[in-house]
C-alpha cells in the first residue's frame, strides 16, 4: 500500500480559529515539556501537549511546534532534544514553561541528559531523542524523535489537560 495525498482539496473550514482550538481541548492530553541545549548553549524549552508514540522498532516519538515559535530555531537546528511527561505535583512547571518572555529554566535544577540535552527531575517519564525528522503543516513542524535513552517513575500520577483545565485524577 502507497501513501498519497489526496487529488482533491480539503473544503475550506465553516469554522473560526477559536472555534477550532476550544474543540481541540475537548481532547484530553497528557502534558510534555520539551527541552534542549541551542547551539549556542542557551538551555531553551516549551510546555507541549502535542506528544505521541509512532512506533515501538526503532522507539520513535512525535510532538509539534508552531513554526513562530521563538525557540523554533533552536529545536529545527538541534541534534537532540528530552521530552519529560509532567507528574500531577508539577502544574506550576508546565506554567512556567508555556509562559513567554521569562527565563524557564531559573532556579530549576536540571541534569545534563547523554546528549546535553536538560533533563527536568520528578518526572512521570523522560525521553531523550535524536532529532529524526521534521515535518511541515500548516502552521507547525511535526518533529519525530528517535528514542536514545528512556525512564520513567512507577506508580506516579501523571499531569493532564483537558478543556482549559489541568486535572489528575479530578481537577487541581
Amino acid at each position: 500500500m502507497s501513501l498519497h495525498q489526496s487529488a482533491a482539496p480539503a473544503r475550506l473550514p465553516h469554522f473560526s480559529k477559536t472555534e477550532f482550538r476550544t474543540a481541540l481541548g475537548m481532547f484530553a492530553t497528557g502534558v510534555t515539556i520539551v527541552t534542549a541545549r541551542a547551539p549556542d548553549g542557551k538551555l531553551v524549552g516549551l510546555t507541549a501537549n502535542s506528544f505521541n508514540s509512532v512506533s515501538l522498532s526503532p522507539p520513535l516519538v512525535l510532538w509539534s511546534l508552531a513554526r513562530a515559535a521563538r525557540s523554533y530555531d533552536a529545536f529545527h537546528q538541534g541534534s537532540h532534544y528530552a521530552i519529560h511527561i509532567l507528574a500531577a505535583d508539577q502544574q506550576a512547571l508546565a506554567q512556567r514553561f508555556a509562559t513567554p518572555g521569562i527565563d524557564r529554566f531559573v532556579d530549576l535544577a536540571v541534569t545534563e541528559g547523554a546528549s546535553g540535552a536538560p533533563l527536568i527531575s520528578g518526572c512521570v517519564a523522560t525521553f531523550e531523542c535524536f532529532n529524526r525528522s521534521r515535518y511541515a503543516e500548516g502552521d507547525h513542524v511535526i518533529f519525530v524523535g528517535e528514542v536514545e535513552y528512556c525512564s520513567h517513575r512507577t506508580g506516579a500520577s501523571p499531569l493532564l489537560y483537558h478543556g482549559g483545565q489541568f486535572y489528575t485524577e479530578h481537577p487541581l
